[in-house]
C-alpha cells in the first residue's frame, strides 16, 4: 500500500517526507491539474529529501495532443530531469481521436532513458480506458497509471476503477493509482471497494482541503495509517 502526495514547493516535499508519504509527484500550477515544475525546484527537492520523487512533464493545460514545439520541450525536459537523480517521470499524451499517442510515448520513454513512467490522467479523456491500458502494457517502462476512472472524482468511479485494477493485474505490468477527490473520510470504503493498493492525494491532505493551501502533516499521517490498516480489514 502506497500513498503518493502532490507537492509543488520545497516546503511541501519536506512535510510529505517527514509525515510518512511513500512518494511525491512534483508539479507546478496545481489549479491547472499540474504542469512541468521548474528545474530549480526539482534540484532543491532532490538536494533536501530522499523520498521517492516523480516529476510531471506537461508543458501546458490546453489539451493532451501536442504539436512539434510542445514535443521538443517535453523531450528536453525529460532528458534534463533524468540527470537530476529523480525516481521517475509523469507524462501522458493522446492522439486527436483520444487514444494513447504511442509515437510520442515511445519517444518520451527513450528520452527518460530507463526511468519509470507514470501515465497520468490524460487517460481519463480517452474513448476506451481498457483499450488504453492494454496499449500502455506494451511498454515495460510505463509502470503506473494515474486515473480517476474517467470521472471528476475517483469516488464516482469505484466500479470502473475496480475493473481497471483487475485488468491491470491480468496484464501484469501496470499499477493503477487512483486520484482526484479522495478525502480521508472516504478512504477506507474506497480502498475496500476498488481493491487498489496505491492512492494519489492532493487537496485531501492540505489545510482546509484546499489545493492551494500548505500540506497538513497530521492528515498525511492519518492517510498513511488508513492505507496501511487495509491489510487487517
Amino acid at each position: 500500500m502506497k500513498l503518493e502526495v502532490i507537492t509543488y514547493t520545497l516546503a511541501d516535499s519536506k512535510i510529505a517526507q517527514a509525515a510518512g508519504a511513500d512518494r511525491i509527484e512534483v508539479i507546478t500550477a496545481p489549479a491547472e491539474g499540474g504542469l512541468t515544475p521548474s528545474l530549480g525546484l526539482v534540484e532543491e527537492i532532490r538536494e533536501h529529501s530522499s523520498i521517492d520523487m516523480r516529476v510531471m512533464v506537461r508543458p501546458h493545460s490546453r489539451h493532451f495532443h501536442y504539436d512539434a514545439d510542445d514535443i521538443h520541450t517535453i523531450l528536453k525536459d525529460a532528458r534534463t530531469f533524468r540527470r537530476k537523480g529523480i525516481d521517475g517521470l509523469v507524462f501522458g499524451a493522446l492522439t486527436p481521436d483520444k487514444k494513447v499517442d504511442e509515437d510520442l510515448l515511445a519517444r518520451f520513454i527513450d528520452a527518460a532513458d530507463g526511468l519509470p513512467v507514470t501515465f497520468h490522467r490524460a487517460i481519463d479523456e480517452v474513448r476506451d480506458q481498457q483499450e488504453a491500458l492494454r496499449t500502455l502494457s506494451k511498454y515495460p517502462q510505463v509502470t503506473h497509471v494515474l486515473t480517476s476512472g474517467g470521472k471528476p472524482s475517483a469516488l464516482l468511479a469505484q466500479d470502473t476503477l475496480r475493473e481497471l485494477n483487475q485488468l491491470a493485474a491480468e496484464l501484469g505490468t501496470l499499477t493503477i493509482i487512483a486520484g482526484a477527490g479522495i478525502g480521508l473520510e472516504a478512504l477506507p470504503q474506497f480502498l475496500q471497494s476498488t481493491g487498489l493498493s496505491e492512492i494519489h492525494i492532493g487537496s485531501g491532505v492540505r489545510m482546509d482541503n484546499q489545493i492551494l493551501s500548505t500540506l497538513d502533516s497530521s492528515l498525511i499521517s492519518q492517510a498513511k495509517a488508513l492505507i496501511h490498516s487495509r491489510v487487517s480489514w
